[in-house]
């Protein structure tokens, strides 16, 4: 490789690291002229806004965002789940990441989803209450309410609570993601009461009530954290996960704590991005890609060699999540090395720009995978604070499995282990050691909820979208960094690597017919997926002008709003 193709660009890398919990030396004094809130459902984004009007923070917003979300949202969070929450506490200038990430319970071990013969028994790694980690998002609630907000969860809960009590018209969007489920949802006898009508999918306009979860909401309101961990909610939790098959126990529950972790933050000449950190696989792999694509004129580049170049570069850090992730509370990450200006070097000075290179050939282990649907939801306020969560269930509807008398629907994250570490998978590499199942460890996930700050702009970024979260929130980013407006950001043609399978996924107009051929050319392989993917939730906030810009991603039904306008 030249000299001059590693010639740094004007974004010049800097690392950041160990400083998260000291004042940022924040050059910016002003403040947003607007406060904006982008979530995937507009019923979530109102319920956020009128906090935001009765004198609530962005963190009392965020927390009634996706407490609304959970209930109309039953398919991508809830509860039952959990999720990453990244903030900006604009008084102290500090960044925080609460780690609301789910649990494994106490009693799973390695083995957990093991047949006799050694084969993963599928269906209990995703279907029922077997499938389910012990759930943190109403932790979430609780802890950000105690230490951030100002608002008693009985004011930023109270719209969740309404809905789930009156209801919501169902969509098309959730009839579509029902049909994915239909058969494991039917199994569940409190399930198929609850999101089906007379065990069929609902018409489009249906009133879809959950009025247990309504009082689920209240007694979290009520109690806090103790609401839903101790208590009443607690005991019908185990005893309907005991009753179908599960295996949680009382100090599961009882035991269960968010942890603030310290968020990455990686500077790049004057731009810094701070972003997700294990047991995410998402702030790290970013910033990797980031790394690598700062030391090219990649902006220079004709549209075949770009996408090449980002294609090799999306490889190489997925080759990384791969081998090295997992729970930093139960294994070494060796976080410094990979997102390293040296280890991305070394990466880099591997790519061939007249060829591709097959990721067989970087003998790896098998790469991880999970689910697929999530939410997001990104806010700002007038005083400057932000929050950017990515909030999760897993599959659509979870593990399909409701708690009785809770309206708890339960997320099947447990499958987002690597169920067989050490076992040769179709391409003869072994699993993920890194991510295997353990008693209270939480698994990794791909969830990259992400501030870009330079002294011009802040961006507020992130979305759903199981492994293909990390380079939806690329090319996302690299979009702002070509300060193309936010609505650019979210509408962008999207195409993904993930290192196995060592395809080219992309949506089905993202490549032109002569685009495909000369990608294949150079030894790429191809695969439409068949449908746009990905709800990317952004908020821009140009510091000069004081405005502020957001968007919801137009493949979905979500709302961005602004006021005052």
């Amino acid at each position: 490789m030249s000299a001059a193709w590693r010639h740094l660009t004007a974004l010049t890398l800097t690392l950041w690291l160990g400083a998260c919990s000291q004042t940022t030396p924040d050059s910016i004094s002003n403040t947003p002229a607007q406060s904006a809130i982008a979530s995937a459902h507009p019923a979530a984004t109102e319920a956020g806004m009128a906090v935001l009007r009765e004198g609530g923070n962005a963190f009392d917003a965020a927390i009634a965002v996706a407490a609304s979300l959970g209930v109309v949202e039953p398919y991508s969070a809830g509860l039952g789940g959990g999720g990453f929450w990244l903030l900006y506490d604009a008084q102290q200038k500090k960044y925080r990441f609460i780690d609301a990430r789910e649990k494994a319970p106490l009693a799973a071990h390695r083995d957990y989803y093991l047949n006799d013969d050694g084969t993963v028994d599928r269906d209990r790694a995703v279907n029922g209450p077997g499938a389910a980690a012990i759930p943190g998002q109403a932790a979430a609630f609780a802890h950000i309410a105690s230490h951030y907000g100002t608002l008693p969860l009985a004011r930023t809960l109270q719209a969740a609570i309404d809905q789930a009590q009156n209801g919501f018209a169902v969509d098309d969007h959730y009839r579509m993601l029902m049909n994915y489920r239909l058969q494991a949802v039917r199994r569940y006898p409190h399930s198929a009461s609850v999101f089906l009508d007379n065990n069929e999918i609902p018409q489009q306009g249906y009133i879809l009530r959950q009025p247990d979860l309504a009082a689920t909401l209240q007694r979290l309101a009520k109690h806090g954290h103790d609401g839903f961990y101790n208590g009443e909610t607690a005991q019908r939790l185990l005893k309907a996960v005991k009753q179908h098959g599960g295996d949680w126990q009382t100090e599961d529950l009882r035991s269960y704590q968010v942890i603030e972790r310290e968020p990455l933050r990686v500077r790049f000449g004057n731009t810094e991005v701070i972003s997700a950190p294990p047991p995410s696989s998402g702030g790290i792999a970013l910033i990797q890609m980031l790394n690598m694509l700062s030391q090219t004129h990649w902006r220079t580049l004709d549209n075949i060699a770009q996408t090449h170049l980002l294609v090799e570069i999306m490889r190489r850090a997925y080759h990384d999540r791969a081998r090295f992730l997992g729970d930093p509370d139960f294994v070494d990450v060796p976080t410094e090395q990979l997102i390293s200006e040296q280890h991305n070097a070394q990466w880099l000075s591997s790519v061939r720009m007249d060829q591709a290179t097959p990721s067989l050939s970087l003998k790896g282990p098998a790469n991880i995978s999970e689910g697929f649907h999530t939410t997001h939801l990104s806010v700002i306020d007038q005083a400057g604070n932000m929050v950017s969560a990515t909030l999760s269930i897993n599959l659509p509807f979870g593990s399909a499995f409701t708690a009785a008398g809770t309206g708890i629907l339960l997320n099947n994250e447990m499958d987002d282990f690597s169920a067989a570490p050490g076992a040769a998978n179709a391409y003869g590499l072994t699993g993920n050691e890194a991510n295997a199942i353990a008693p209270g460890k939480r698994p990794l996930s791909s969830m990259t909820p992400t501030i870009v700050r330079s002294p011009q702009q802040t961006a507020v970024i992130g979305t759903p979208g199981g492994s293909r979260i990390i380079t939806m929130v690329l090319l996302g980013t690299l979009e702002h960094l070509q300060d193309k407006p936010v609505d650019d950001w979210v509408s962008r043609k999207r195409f993904h690597h993930q290192y196995l399978p060592d395809v080219i996924q992309h949506e089905p107009d993202t490549f032109s017919s002569e685009e495909k051929a000369a990608l294949q050319a150079l030894g790429h392989q191809l695969k439409d997926v068949g449908r746009r993917y990905g709800n990317m939730q952004a908020i821009l906030w140009d510091h000069e002008s004081r405005q502020v810009s957001a968007a919801s991603d137009p493949r979905a039904i979500g709302q961005a709003s602004i006021e005052p306008l």
